[in-house]
């Protein structure tokens, strides 16, 4: 096959994956990876760096106005932001330092497992906080922000920070290893175990995940691993893609896209294992 025709196919792949990414509330980059990585012939230093690349863009070009918003809390983000962005910088040396078979097992293993995540985790709108933890007192992680669908202020706080800070340490570890972003993980840490309100998870998530990204996505690029052809027709199918989501996004039931999601990460973890084991 010409070379010429694998950019394409893939600014066709990621047009798509854009688009369901929207729709899944998911990070293009834990989509990018497995499927480029499974079914392209591109190394797999490249793909991860190009997906790290990914979803570094897609929570920058979101950052301002989330933040501005108040839908994103700089007190909140910046120190489970400064936890993940050390850890990806570890998660990222050693990537590069594995071979290229066990990562790729590796990977296999690790989005099999996000796919089993994302089937059985839940989501609470507004989590009952009834007391914040000494920790996250110290680092003010509490606040206000509006919510217009409630049309009035919500207050909120967080509790368990120290495991928080454990568990976004071990998110950026992921993140930089395997260049998948981290919003599928960022999301149900801060909801679910720190307890802060749903809209605001999200929103931080973002916030968190353009730090956390920009560190490791340095190591790649330092190391020679940001590869054009690759990166470049990505990034545009994404982004166009995702334009393309957020319009159908009204439209479109969420139980059958996360199970579009869902299968797609098993076949391509499945796949990502196979290659890996050299099957």
């Amino acid at each position: 096959m010409e070379w010429w025709i694998w950019p394409i196919a893939l600014f066709a792949a990621t047009f798509a994956m854009g688009i369901v990414a929207v729709l899944a509330g998911v990070g293009g980059g834990v989509l990018f990876v497995p499927i480029v990585s499974a079914f392209f012939p591109f190394h797999l230093d490249f793909v991860r760096a190009a997906g790290l690349l990914i979803a570094l863009t897609s929570a920058l070009s979101a950052a301002p106005t989330l933040l501005s918003s108040g839908l994103a809390n700089l007190r909140l983000a910046m120190p489970l932001a400064l936890v993940g962005s050390i850890t990806s910088i570890v998660g990222a040396l050693v990537g590069l330092a594995l071979p290229t078979q066990a990562v790729q097992v590796s990977l296999g293993v690790a989005v099999l497992a996000i796919a089993l995540v994302m089937w059985r985790s839940g989501r609470s709108e507004h989590p009952h906080v009834s007391r914040p933890d000494a920790l996250g007192s110290a680092l003010g992680m509490h606040g206000v922000y509006h919510d217009p669908a409630l049309g009035r202020e919500v207050r909120w706080q967080v509790h368990r920070t120290p495991a928080g800070l454990v568990i976004f340490g071990a998110i950026g570890v992921l993140a930089g290893l395997f260049g998948l972003g981290a919003g599928w993980a960022n999301v149900p840490a801060l909801n679910l175990l720190m307890g802060a309100p749903l809209k605001l998870s999200v929103g931080t998530s973002g916030l968190i995940l353009s730090v956390v990204d920009t560190s490791a996505a340095w190591v790649y690029l330092n190391r020679g691993a940001v590869l054009p052809v690759v990166v470049v027709p990505s990034l545009i199918g994404v982004m166009l893609g995702a334009r393309v989501g957020a319009r159908l996004l009204p439209r479109t039931p969420a139980h059958i896209v996360k199970r579009i999601v869902l299968t797609v990460l098993v076949l391509a973890g499945a796949r990502a294992l196979l290659k890996g084991l050299g099957i």
